[in-house]
């Protein structure tokens, strides 16, 4: 059995959760989650990485078991929660790690490796994206309304992406066995979101996720300077970050390994883990050596 610990650190003056698992002396695997959960997202893949990698899988602020200081005292930005990231794994003494990013972990992903290119030995991309090509237009029409004009015409279609049924949809939609999803994961995710306050970071996020856009070509930049190795596994069927998305990373990364899998989700992990996890552990197997068995 691989235990896995969970902690929390004192950063920048807030108070962040993370769960932690495997040997540290093995290589790092830094864990990025998306909206609107947590690290619970990763609960079944750590113990099934953990044997051969040091896993860290944080909590962002305003989310799952980390602080949610209001709207008012942080400033809730993409930039802000790759500081807060940044500075934990600093503080855990991790300056070198993979990483795994989904949905908002993509945007905080590219900022770390940005910032610090040769921090980063790989990235395993889950429905994470860097591209255009990936939005589905339908989903983000009225995101990238409120984030140019934020007011009483644009907010209400924003916000509704916060009620019970929108955070069912995004586990739900496009997955060909919905039975395996545990209905806990929208559950909790809800409760998270509804805590007083986290509306209005929530908000803020959606905001500044248009940020991330002009981002991209930068992030290119990078993928074709380093070469960094690169796993794009993707559910087939999210309506959110369409497979376009997954397959514009071979542009700036010819040796991108590239897996679209039918019938899984924006939450592939929940209904397809050990597909999921055949590719990562084949993946870093090849591309960055593990611990010894």
């Amino acid at each position: 059995m691989v235990e896995v610990h969970h902690r929390y650190a004192t950063v920048r003056g807030h108070r962040v959760f993370y769960r932690e698992a495997g040997p540290r002396d093995a290589p790092t695997l830094v864990l990025l989650h998306g909206f609107p959960t947590g690290s619970r997202m990763f609960r079944h893949l750590i113990p099934r990485l953990a044997d051969r990698f040091h896993v860290i899988a944080p909590d962002h602020l305003g989310f799952g078991h980390s602080d949610t200081p209001s709207a008012d005292t942080f400033t809730y930005t993409f930039d802000a929660l790759t500081d807060i990231t940044e500075a934990l794994l600093a503080g855990l003494g991790v300056d070198r790690y993979a990483i795994y990013v989904q949905d908002y972990g993509a945007p905080i992903g590219w900022r770390l490796a940005l910032r610090d290119p040769a921090a980063v030995t790989a990235v395993i991309t889950q429905n994470g994206n860097a591209y255009e090509d990936g939005f589905v237009p339908e989903f983000w029409a009225p995101v990238w309304a409120y984030a140019q004009d934020p007011g009483p015409e644009t907010e209400p279609a924003a916000r509704a992406a916060l009620d019970l049924d929108a955070i069912r949809w995004q586990y739900l939609h496009g997955v060909d066995r919905p039975e395996l999803v545990d209905p806990d994961t929208w559950t909790l995710d809800h409760h998270d979101i509804s805590r007083p306050g986290n509306d209005l970071a929530q908000l803020a996020l959606f905001r500044d996720y248009a940020t991330n856009r002009p981002l991209y070509p930068r992030v290119h930049e990078y993928f074709r300077k380093s070469g960094v190795p690169l796993l794009a596994v993707w559910g087939a069927e999210d309506l959110i970050f369409g497979p376009d998305g997954a397959r514009a990373f071979a542009r700036d990364l010819p040796d991108a390994e590239i897996h679209l899998v039918p019938g899984g989700g924006h939450f592939l992990l929940e209904s397809h883990l050990d597909t999921v996890v055949e590719h990562i552990r084949d993946f870093l197997a090849r591309r960055v050596a593990p611990a010894p068995a």
